[in-house]
C-alpha cells in the first residue's frame, strides 16, 4: 500500500534537525504538483486542502487504472499474461533502483547489467515451464523452439551459471560486502516478483476468475480501507505505516467480504471467466469454453441447525440457501485479502522506511510506484495458487495426455496396452 509523498530517495527528515529540510520540502511540493497531473493543470484542484487534493488525485488515478484493467481483460488471457509480466518487470526496476541510487557512487562494474540479466534468465526459466506445460503440442511442430522449451532447465541453469561467474569476476576490492548485499537483494527481488508472476499466470490457466476475483478483492480492500480511514480513522493500526488505522482496516475487511461474495456471483455467470484457459491445436490459439464444473453450478445447501436457531430468535426461518460453490471459496479469498494481504503492504512500508524513502516510484499520481500498488497482490496471488491446488482443483487428464502425446509412437502404444490391460482387469472394458 502506498503512502503518498516524495520521490524515491527523498529522505524522511525533520525540519529542526536537518539543514536540507527546505530542499526536501521543495521536492515534496514538486511531487504533489506532478501528482495532480492533468487535473492540476486544468485548475480543478486549486484552492482545495492538501488532504482533499490527494483524495481526488488518488481517486482519478484509480478510475484510470480500473478502466485500463477492464480493457486488458477484454483483450483476452494473452493480454492479461503480458500485463502480469510487464508489471513484474516494472516492480523489479523500482526495487533494484533503490539499491542503485544508494550505491551508484561506488561505480560497481556491470552490476546493473547483471541484475537485468538474471531477471531475463529467471523469466526464461519459469515461462518456458508454462509453455511446456500448456503449449507442448504447438511447440512440437516448431523445431528449434521445441528444443529450447524441452531443454529449458539445462539452458536456464547454464545461463545463470554464466551470470554467476561474471559476478565473481567483477568483485571489487574494498566493496565485497556491498556487492554481496546487492547480490542477495537481487535474488530476493527475483524470488518475490518472478515466482509470484508465474503463479498468477498459472491461476489464469485455471480460469480467469481465479485471477480477476482475488485481484479485485485486494483492490476493493485497498480502496475501502482508505475511504473508511479517511473519514473515520482515529486509531493507529501499525507503527510501520502510521496512516493506517483500525477503522480503515475493519471497514475495509467488512466491505471486501461483501464485495467478494457478490462480485463472484456475477463472474460465475460467464464462461469467459469460469472456464480453464487451454491451447487449441486446431486454431493455434487459447480458448476458454467448457462445461461448467461443480464450482459454478447453482447449488442448494442446508443451513446448520445452530445458525437456523440464531435466526429463529429474530423470527426468521432460513433452512436452506442457494449459491454457487465458488462464492463460498470467495469468502475465504476475501477474508485473506482483507486480513493477511495488507501485511504485504506493511512489509513494503518497513522496506521503504529502512531506506528512508516515501514511495517506490512516482509512476501513478497520488499512489507512488507500481510496487506501491501491487505489494498486497503478491501475497494474494501466491495464496490463490496454493488454495486452488489444495481445495478447488479437480483431477484432469489433459496434462497427462499432453505428456503421453509427447512420447514416441512405440511408447504411446506401450502405454495404451498397459492401460487397456488395467481397465480389462477392472471390468471396465
Amino acid at each position: 500500500m502506498s503512502e503518498s509523498g516524495a520521490k524515491p530517495g527523498a529522505r524522511l527528515r525533520g525540519k529542526d534537525n536537518d539543514p536540507t529540510a527546505s530542499a526536501t520540502t521543495e521536492t515534496t511540493q514538486m511531487k504533489s504538483t506532478s501528482d495532480e497531473g492533468l487535473i492540476g493543470k486544468l485548475g480543478l484542484l486549486r484552492g482545495l486542502q492538501s488532504r482533499w487534493r490527494n483524495w481526488w488525485v488518488r481517486g482519478f488515478s484509480t478510475l484510470i487504472m480500473l478502466l485500463g484493467f477492464a480493457i486488458i481483460l477484454y483483450l483476452g488471457p494473452p493480454a492479461v499474461m503480458v500485463m502480469a509480466i510487464l508489471i513484474q518487470t516494472k516492480c523489479y526496476q523500482e526495487i533494484v533502483e533503490i539499491g542503485h541510487s544508494h550505491y551508484k557512487k561506488h561505480q560497481l562494474p556491470l552490476f546493473r547489467t547483471l541484475q537485468w540479466y538474471v531477471l531475463a534468465v529467471s523469466n526464461f526459466f519459469v515461462h518456458c515451464e508454462t509453455l511446456r506445460d500448456h503449449f507442448q503440442q504447438f511447440f512440437e511442430q516448431e523445431g528449434i523452439l521445441y528444443l529450447l522449451i524441452r531443454h529449458n532447465r539445462l539452458i536456464s541453469f547454464m545461463l545463470y551459471i554464466l551470470g554467476f561467474v561474471a559476478f565473481v569476476l567483477t568483485l571489487k576490492k574494498d566493496f565485497y560486502m556491498m556487492q554481496f548485499v546487492l547480490f542477495g537483494w537481487t535474488h530476493v527481488a527475483l524470488l518475490i516478483l518472478v515466482s509470484q508472476c508465474y503463479l498468477v499466470i498459472q491461476n489464469i490457466f485455471n480460469g480467469m476468475i481465479w485471477m480477476i476475483a482475488p485481484a479485485m478483492m485486494v483492490i476493493c480492500n485497498d480502496v475501502m480501507a482508505y475511504v473508511f480511514g479517511f473519514f473515520f480513522g482515529r486509531t493507529s493500526l501499525i507503527k510501520l505505516s502510521p496512516k493506517k488505522t483500525w477503522e480503515g482496516f475493519i471497514g475495509g475487511a467488512f466491505a471486501t467480504i461483501l464485495f467478494g461474495y457478490f462480485f463472484s456471483y456475477v463472474l460465475c455467470h460467464f464462461q469467459y471467466f469460469i472456464c480453464p484457459v487451454e491451447f487449441n491445436p486446431t486454431t493455434r490459439g487459447l480458448v476458454s469454453g467448457c462445461e461448467p464444473s461443480y464450482l459454478f453450478i447453482w447449488t442448494e445447501y442446508k443451513v446448520p441447525q445452530l445458525v437456523q436457531g440464531l435466526f429463529g430468535l429474530i423470527g426468521v426461518s432460513w433452512p436452506v440457501i442457494h449459491t454457487f460453490p465458488f462464492q463460498l471459496h470467495a469468502l475465504v479469498l476475501a477474508t485473506f485479502s482483507s486480513v493477511i494481504a495488507p501485511f504485504g503492504g506493511f512489509f513494503a512500508s518497513g522496506f521503504k522506511r529502512a531506506f528512508n524513502i516515501k514511495d517506490f516510484g512516482d509512476t501513478i499520481p497520488g499512489h507512488g510506484g507500481l510496487m506501491d500498488r501491487f505489494d498486497c497482490q503478491l501475497l494474494m496471488g501466491c495464496f490463490t495458487y496454493v488454495y486452488i491446488y489444495s481445495f478447488a482443483r479437480l483431477p484432469t487428464p489433459d496434462r497427462l495426455l499432453d505428456q503421453v502425446f509427447a512420447l514416441s509412437p512405440d511408447k504411446q502404444l506401450h502405454v495404451y496396452r498397459i492401460l487397456k490391460e488395467s481397465l480389462t482387469n477392472q471390468g471396465l472394458v
